[in-house]
């Protein structure tokens, strides 16, 4: 008999025995999976028809939230806000839905939202040892992913909204930084944490920036990796390192409320923001906050934290904002953009102005998705929108493929299309996931209704489709697998 050596044979005991999802489980680290993608590379036959008894895996009630799930490791992180008003993150086992740890913080006051968005609304991000989360009243925190225990928090400011979305900002990682950028209409920035320590590496101000939710993505051309982060009208590329602005792009609108999506070295982006090229801020504001309709702001139309910036646009001191005057207050001067609809490939890897050297094609007036980020599948950029309209355009030059075709489910669309090798998921606020084939045309394969309300995107790990509605998670998995 060989003469094995103790650790010898304790390190093949814990080979034999480890969990195989640690070897070979498919992650879904973040929003829309891998850099924000929305394509899982590694599964290829999740169900396309189910319902909350038909290629049911598992679910689980979990309280209130909109924030997308997230998969490592075999385990599926989510969150919510408890009845009695705490922020809860949550571990569960992705094949049973089983509980492997819950955490809940204290909030202390939150502030007005708007519906449909939640408190519970960022989506984590996870590099596998650890869990990144952001709330409003709480900064940054990282859980160790293992057990729940609070490995640190970072403490911000509390992001403002003129129009009173309320957050939605969510983290990424990087190599070993978390990376958090939060478009507000008072202090924007974008941030980089040591992923360990929570410690600031760097921390670049974007005081031109309106309030916007693109989740930053990464984009290597030109023999670099640049963080790459849509804002109001300015695509910019930044060094992870230093955090270093290295080229913009001006050619966006003044609302961003989708995520750019990187294939090869190519960004691509569907902005749409209401109203045409000359609606800038003021317009928008006095919709939305100008309560008595007089064409004019005071200070009690606005929260306490505007006052500073009212002051700042008050010119005559007359105690009203009246035309430019709303603008100067609210809408950096060298970034006076209005709404529109648009659809662009950028080429990565520029430096400086890129605005005519990199833009490799531009689309006006197409249909683009509004608040769904698009895909990249199959060579085309795919985008759905309110009413259930849907269209395509070859990634390679722009060129329409289909237009306004619709997927027979109208409504509103929050969250936005994945998809697993060439099917693509489309989920809607009423609650339907909408499965299709993105070809010469638009082939509807399924309508499947969850019975809730889902402003969330859906993640795809290892065959299985993890949905997370407003109020439960479902994990659907063809059952004769």
């Amino acid at each position: 008999m060989p003469n094995f050596t103790l650790p010898f044979l304790a390190a093949i005991f814990v080979a034999a025995f480890a969990p195989i999802h640690s070897l070979t489980a498919e992650d879904w680290p973040q929003f829309r999976g891998p850099n924000a993608s929305g394509v899982a590379a590694e599964s290829t036959k999740p169900p396309v028809r189910f319902s909350p008894t038909e290629q049911l895996g598992w679910s689980i009630d979990l309280g209130k939230g909109v924030a997308s799930p997230i998969v490592s490791r075999g385990r599926v992180f989510t969150t919510a806000m408890s009845p009695e008003g705490k922020f809860v993150v949550l571990a569960l086992s992705a094949d049973k839905g089983q509980e492997i740890w819950k955490v809940e913080l204290e909030t202390g006051k939150l502030p007005d939202i708007m519906p449909p968005n939640e408190h519970a609304s960022s989506t984590p991000a996870t590099d596998g040892d650890r869990v990144y989360v952001h709330f409003s009243t709480l900064g940054l925190i990282a859980l160790d992913a293992s057990n729940g225990d609070v490995c640190w928090k970072h403490p911000l400011p509390m992001p403002a909204y003129l129009m009173g979305w309320g957050a939605a900002n969510s983290p990424i990682v990087y190599q070993d930084l978390v990376i958090f950028n939060l478009d507000d209409d008072l202090q924007s920035y974008l941030l980089a944490l040591d992923k360990v320590t929570g410690k600031v590496r760097w921390k670049q101000d974007r005081a031109e920036m309106l309030g916007g939710y693109a989740v930053p993505v990464v984009c290597e051309a030109n023999g670099r990796s640049d963080v790459v982060v849509a804002g109001t009208g300015k695509l910019k590329g930044y060094d992870p390192k230093s955090g270093q602005e290295l080229w913009t792009c001006n050619s966006l609108l003044r609302t961003i409320m989708t995520t750019p999506v990187v294939h090869a070295d190519r960004i691509y982006l569907s902005v749409q923001s209401y109203g045409d090229t000359d609606r800038v801020l003021k317009y928008a504001l006095l919709q939305w906050r100008d309560t008595n309709q007089d064409k004019k702001l005071t200070k009690d139309e606005l929260e306490p934290a505007f006052h500073a910036r009212f002051d700042q646009g008050d010119a005559d001191q007359d105690g009203f904002l009246v035309d430019d005057e709303i603008d100067a207050a609210f809408q950096a001067p060298t970034n006076m953009v209005g709404g529109g609809d648009i659809i662009q490939a950028i080429q990565g890897g520029g430096e400086g102005d890129v605005t005519k050297s990199h833009m490799i094609w531009n689309l006006d007036h197409k249909s683009p998705s509004n608040i769904a980020s698009p895909l990249v599948v199959d060579g085309k950029v795919f985008m759905v929108k309110k009413g259930g309209l849907s269209a395509a355009f070859a990634a390679q030059d722009g060129a329409t493929i289909f237009m306004k075709r619709r997927i027979k489910n109208l409504g509103n669309y929050y969250g936005s299309p994945v998809a697993a090798g060439s099917t693509v998921y489309v989920p809607a606020e009423n609650g339907h996931i909408v499965v299709v084939k993105v070809g010469a045309d638009l082939e509807i394969l399924a309508d499947n209704n969850l019975e809730d309300s889902l402003i969330a995107t859906p993640a795809i790990a290892d065959d299985r489709l993890f949905v997370r509605t407003l109020n439960k998670i479902f994990c659907f998995a063809n059952q004769d697998q």
